[in-house]
C-alpha cells in the first residue's frame, strides 16, 4: 500500500533575518493523521518554520506546500479546515469571550458549539469577560478553544501550553488526542514541555540552528537510538560510525555518541568498555542541540 501524499511539506526552505539564519535548507514532510512534535531550543527556527509552512511568512528560497498546493496559494475552503494558535495570540482582544467565539463560529462550517461550550465550562472561563482582561493563560485557553471548535483537518499550535497550568495542559492534550484519533486530523505543535510531547506525539522533528537534525516516529526513536559512552583511552574513528547521529566530547576526554542501531552493524565496532543507554526525548535534545 502506497504512503499517502504529505499534508504539509517543506522543500529546501531557507530564511534569514539580517545576521541570523533562521532556516537553513529545511525539508520536512508531514503525513495526514500524524501528530508531529517540533522540538528545539529557543531561536532554533521552530516558529519561523511553522509560519512558512502556513504561508504566513515568505521563505527566501525553497517552497512550502499545504494541502497539495503552494502554502501561499490555499483558498478560503482550505483555510476553513485549518486552525492555528501562535505563541502569542492578541486577536479580538476588545471582544467578550462569548462574542469572540460566536464571531468565529460564523467563519467555520464545521464549528462544534457543544465542544466550545464544554471547554469554556471545564476551564472555568467567563464568557462575559473581555479577552483583554483575562490572564495570559486564560487568553491562551480562549485561543485554543477557537482552534479546536472548528474540528479542523489541520491543527497547528506554537508553544500552546506555555501559559497553561498543569490541569489545562492535560485537558488540551486530551482534546488533541481525540481530534487526531477520532477525526483523523493532523496536528503539528512545538513545545518545550517534553513530557507533553512524549505523551501524544506520533512523530518528532528536532530543529537546531535552523536545520532538521532528526525526524522520525517517536516509538522508532525510542527503539533504535542509543547513547554510547566511549571511553577516553579507546581511539575513536575520525569518520562517522554506521548509523551515527551525533557525537560530542566529554570533560573526562571520552565521547558521547548517538547511534541508530537499525542503520548499520555498529555493536561489533564498539570497544568492550563502551556502554549503551536508551534515550528519552530530553536526553536526545541535550545530545543533538547542545
Amino acid at each position: 500500500m502506497s504512503n499517502p501524499d504529505p499534508l504539509i511539506e517543506a522543500c529546501a526552505l531557507s530564511k534569514r533575518y539580517k545576521n541570523h539564519q533562521a532556516l537553513d535548507d529545511v525539508s520536512l514532510s508531514i503525513a495526514p493523521g500524524s501528530v508531529l512534535g517540533l522540538l528545539g531550543r529557543n531561536g532554533a527556527g521552530k516558529s519561523t518554520l511553522i509560519e512558512c509552512l502556513l504561508g504566513l511568512r515568505q521563505a527566501d528560497s525553497g517552497e512550502a506546500r499545504l494541502f497539495g498546493k503552494a502554502a501561499t496559494q490555499i483558498d478560503d475552503q482550505d483555510k476553513a479546515t485549518l486552525a492555528y494558535v501562535p505563541q502569542h495570540s492578541d486577536s479580538l482582544q476588545w471582544m467578550k469571550v462569548a462574542d469572540a467565539l460566536s464571531f468565529c463560529a460564523n467563519l467555520y462550517p464545521n464549528w462544534d458549539n457543544d465542544l466550545a461550550t464544554n471547554l469554556l465550562q471545564r476551564w472555568g472561563l467567563d464568557g462575559q469577560r473581555l479577552i483583554q482582561n483575562l490572564s495570559p493563560g486564560q487568553r491562551q485557553q480562549v485561543a485554543i478553544i477557537r482552534a479546536l471548535a472548528p474540528r479542523p483537518r489541520l491543527l497547528v499550535l506554537d508553544e500552546p501550553a506555555a501559559s497553561l497550568d498543569p490541569l489545562a495542559r492535560r485537558e488540551l492534550l486530551r482534546e488533541i488526542v481525540e481530534l487526531a484519533s477520532e477525526q483523523g486530523s493532523t496536528v503539528v505543535f512545538s513545545t518545550h514541555i517534553l513530557s507533553d510531547l512524549e505523551r501524544i506525539a506520533s512523530h518528532v522533528a528536532l530543529i537546531h540552528q535552523g536545520r532538521v537534525r532528526l525526524h522520525a516516529e517517536t516509538d522508532q526513536l525510542k527503539d533504535e537510538l542509543r547513547r554510547v559512552q566511549w571511553p577516553q583511552h579507546c581511539p575513536l574513528p575520525a569518520g562517522p560510525l554506521p548509523g551515527e547521529v551525533a557525537r560530542r566530547s566529554l570533560p573526562d576526554g571520552g565521547w558521547s555518541l548517538v547511534l541508530n542501531l537499525a542503520q548499520g552493524e555498529t555493536r561489533s565496532l564498539l570497544p568492550e568498555q563502551a556502554s549503551l543507554h536508551r534515550l528519552g526525548l530530553e536526553d536526545l535534545m541535550l545530545e543533538l542541540a547542545a
